[in-house]
């Protein structure tokens, strides 16, 4: 019987990737010194445009961080501590009005009003720029529904006043309280984001741009490394292409470390010479408000609010006044270290007086309340002459003053911060595609010589 025929197989050629076949074509194209000096050329100029695509990228971030600081988040921070400062010295305002009763002057009606709107209208900028969904927005939202509610109590409080029935001291401390418990922690909360938020901002601004320096000493030392094998086969020292694109990378890094550093330098100035000593002066100033409004608070309840000390029942206001006052006495005395020259020494130093003497005057006050001298007591209080309200209004305005200067050093220093990164991005992009450029066509150069 015959065997059946025999099918044979062709076996198909192997499957090669196209990566595979590119490291082939690049090993067969490196056992050549044409070949080697096109890889060379092609790895420098990757190199460089890396370092200056990277640069162009992280000092994009840092610059936009560092405006942020500047026209964003500190002004808005800025704000946010006018927005309380508005609410507690409308506070007060509306307590040494209501202690005039008839005799109110224009004046304090005033700035009752003033602060009324301040405190209206920050709330509107603040709003319009805190994102969506953001943690500012319940406590703006907070505010907004809050303040009608308080100028209607305020206002109540002044029309039974003036008709001389005592209800009307019910609805000041009804006012009071509203504001002490939900208006002001509401406005803190708000400060206290804001802050946070320029916190952010400075700890995106100010980090050394590490990758970006990594690569830009990677790619002097290929640059290096490139120059010195084209002497050793040369003996050429120079070659124009990769010296330029050396003296391009090396510009870039220069460029790169110091205005960086300048910059971080003055970042940190800004801070340690402006937000630090505005925050403590801040916080100075809202002290000596809630403390001139229990001042007030004190003659209006007449003894209708007490709390417990120990075994003592004393005056619940006449005790908020005491801790506020030693809230800014310890915010006057950091605001004195903090300062660093005479101009926010001086007013600072003007602040300290006015509050001892306040503190004098105060107790001469209490001492008349207290032996039942009601009118004696409140002529020291809201009277004319020799009374405390002089006392607050010196404090207060010498804080003013402090605020300001200490706005202007913080701007000045924030601003010479980010103008050193002022055209970085742009031109070390710029730069790093010349140095491109001159690699490129320095290893032409030697290319051309063998064909």
């Amino acid at each position: 019987m015959a065997n059946p025929p025999t099918t044979i197989t062709a076996t198909p050629p192997d499957r090669r990737t196209a990566f595979a076949e590119g490291v082939d074509q690049l090993r067969s194209a490196a056992t050549t010194e044409p070949g080697r000096l096109r890889i060379i050329g092609a790895v420098l100029a990757l190199l460089v445009v890396a370092f200056g695509a990277v640069t162009s990228w992280q000092m994009s971030d840092r610059t936009a961080a560092a405006d942020d600081v500047l026209h964003k988040s500190q002004p808005l921070s800025a704000a946010a501590a006018d927005i309380y400062r508005s609410l507690a010295d409308a506070n007060t305002a509306a307590s040494s009005g209501f202690l005039a009763g008839g005799q109110e002057t224009a004046e304090s009606r005033k700035r009752y009003e003033d602060d009324i709107d301040t405190a209206a209208a920050k709330l509107i900028t603040a709003a319009n720029n805190s994102d969506a969904g953001s943690p500012s927005t319940a406590a703006i939202t907070k505010l907004n529904k809050l303040l009608p509610e308080y100028k209607g109590l305020v206002e109540r409080a002044r029309t039974y006043n003036r008709q001389g029935f005592p209800v009307g001291g019910a609805y000041l401390r009804y006012a009071n309280q509203k504001m002490q418990d939900e208006m002001l922690p509401a406005a803190e909360d708000l400060y206290k984001k804001e802050n946070q938020r320029l916190q952010d901002d400075y700890a995106a601004a100010e980090p050394y741009p590490w990758a970006a320096i990594a690569l830009g000493v990677l790619a002097l030392a290929a640059l290096g490394w490139a120059q010195h094998r084209n002497y050793r086969r040369t003996n050429r020292v120079l070659n124009h292409g990769m010296v330029a694109a050396s003296a391009a990378s090396a510009v870039v890094l220069l460029w790169l470390v110091v205005g960086h550093s300048v910059a971080r330098a003055g970042l940190h100035d800004s801070y340690d010479h402006g937000v630090r000593s505005l925050n403590v002066l801040h916080d100075a100033r809202i002290a000596s408000l809630k403390a001139r409004g229990n001042e007030n608070l004190t003659l209006v309840a007449r003894g209708a609010e007490t709390v417990k000390v120990g075994e003592t029942t004393i005056d619940a206001y006449d005790h908020d006044f005491t801790e506020e006052i030693a809230v800014l006495g310890k915010g006057l005395a950091a605001a004195a270290k903090l300062a660093d020259d005479q101009a926010g020494e001086k007013p600072v130093s003007t602040a300290e007086s006015n509050m001892a003497e306040w503190k004098k005057r105060h107790t001469a006050a209490r001492a008349q309340d207290d032996n039942g001298n009601y009118e004696q007591a409140l002529a020291l209080v809201v009277g004319a002459k020799g009374a405390t309200a002089q006392c607050f209004d010196g404090v207060d305005a010498s804080l003013a003053t402090a605020l300001d200067h200490e706005q202007h050093e913080f701007k000045q220093a924030a601003g010479d911060g980010l103008d050193a990164m002022g055209g970085l991005p742009l031109g070390a992009a710029v730069l790093a595609v010349l140095a491109a450029a001159g690699a490129v066509l320095g290893i032409g150069r030697r290319l051309s010589e063998y064909r």
